[in-house]
């Protein structure tokens, strides 16, 4: 059930949504316009765009609940306006489902929040939630009261920790670890953000505020390099030196090479990544970049025989190939091929020298509105099927871009064994 008490936390979206969307829809429309965890227990309130109905999304632990209600007659018409989400009280609720004017609603004022100072049940009944109670999932780490209840511990032991510093020893705390050893900084970051955002922390102010590289990247710096033809056959240009340059001095190379003459640009990899160079006698002539696979894609997932939770446990071990360039002065048959097949006896290797765990599994994707794919096929990749043309932040489930071929090369002939699929 869904109780209105003052101690749930009600934020409603500003604009319109299409209900059509569904629950998992709304979910990702509360993380991306209302920058909140749609599993933290908050009451998330959305209408449609006639104004004439409104949905109620609220997770209880176990699951979503979805509450609708249609006016027979008559609009919403006091309807919060200006920032994308708006906080309510329960009492401003009430009236606002009535179709009233909910900025006109009385009511005593919360004289102390129930349940520690913010924590609130994942059901929304404003008591004191038990330790087991789940306040969010975040990228695969599953928080409960209790956790909350010890960073909380964390922040008043250290009241002068800045952001980063309370990130950093949350993760010593929970010996939380990238494969490499390294400490997930950056992911418990968000995590406290997320928190944050949610009102179940209180964040020390930004100290600092370095440029955002996922807004305005600076383009790589130019490099020399020896732009004039070179034709032959493949004999003519080995031996072929093909190196590693991710986190080396060439790298820059590297991305000088792809901003500069692959027709998608910079590639700018999120998580791990791995980056190639070849060479022919000390002359660059392909570059090649991998980073880390996304996390759902439906053709692979058949293919590999994954469960959910196999998927979620292993699929850092599977590299995606995002960028593959031969320089347009470079005319070498059978080239590509051979590359691929190279890299392909070796990246497993090289991941490991950078991350502390191997990779089994590639996959790339070909637009086959510009290319065949035949390269990939030759080094015996195959093609698994077609994305959906909706990319990863679809809200609509309607395409808006091409559809690409989905290409992949297990690295093992036991591959799904060392991915965890057993029989």
């Amino acid at each position: 059930m869904i109780a209105l008490t003052p101690q749930v936390r009600v934020l409603v979206a500003v604009a319109p949504a299409d209900f059509r969307c569904g629950i998992d829809g709304l979910a990702r429309r509360v993380r991306q316009v209302l920058a909140n965890e749609p599993m933290s227990g908050a009451l998330f309130v959305f209408r449609n765009r006639r104004g004439t109905a409104v949905t109620l999304l609220i997770y209880d632990g176990q699951g979503f609940w979805l509450c609708h209600k249609r006016l027979s007659q008559g609009r919403f018409a006091h309807w919060p306006t200006g920032q994308p989400g708006q906080v309510l009280a329960a009492q401003e609720l009430a009236v606002l489902l009535a179709g009233g004017d909910w900025s006109a609603a009385g009511g005593a004022p919360v004289w102390r929040t129930v349940g520690g100072g913010g924590l609130r049940s994942s059901a929304g009944s404003g008591l004191l939630a038990p330790m087991n109670t789940v306040i969010l999932s975040y990228r695969g780490r599953i928080v409960t009261a209790a956790d909350l209840e010890r960073i909380r511990a964390l922040q008043a032991a250290h009241p002068d920790a800045s952001r980063r510093a309370l990130s950093q020893r949350l993760c010593e705390h929970w010996d939380w670890r990238q494969p490499n050893g390294a400490l997930r900084d950056m992911v418990a970051r968000s995590l406290l953000l997320t928190l944050h955002r949610a009102g179940h922390l209180t964040l020390p102010p930004v100290r600092q505020q370095p440029p955002n590289n996922a807004i305005a990247r600076r383009r790589p710096a130019p490099q020399p390099v020896d732009t004039s033809a070179l034709a032959s056959a493949l004999g003519a240009v080995q031996p072929l030196d093909l190196v590693a340059v991710r986190r080396t001095s060439q790298e820059g190379l590297y991305d000088h090479l792809i901003a500069q003459y692959h027709y998608l640009g910079p590639a700018h990899g999120v998580g791990e990544q791995v980056k190639y160079l070849a060479f022919s006698h000390g002359r660059p002539v392909a570059a090649l970049g991998f980073t880390s696979a996304p996390r759902h894609l439906a053709p692979r997932d058949r293919f590999s025989g994954w469960s959910p939770t196999l998927r979620r446990a292993h699929v850092h071990e599977l590299a995606y190939n995002t960028r593959f360039l031969i320089l347009p002065w470079v005319r070498v048959p059978h080239l590509a091929s051979h590359l691929l097949g190279h890299v392909a006896r070796r990246i497993a290797a090289d991941w490991t020298v950078l991350y502390g765990h191997p990779v089994h599994y590639l996959e790339t994707f070909v637009d086959p509105t510009r290319f065949a794919g035949t390269c990939y096929r030759a080094a015996n990749w195959r093609v698994l099927g077609l994305t959906t043309g909706r990319g990863k932040d679809d809200l609509t489930h309607q395409p808006n871009r091409s559809c690409k071929q989905v290409l992949g090369l297990p690295l093992h002939a036991d591959f799904r064994r060392r991915l965890g699929v057993v029989g």
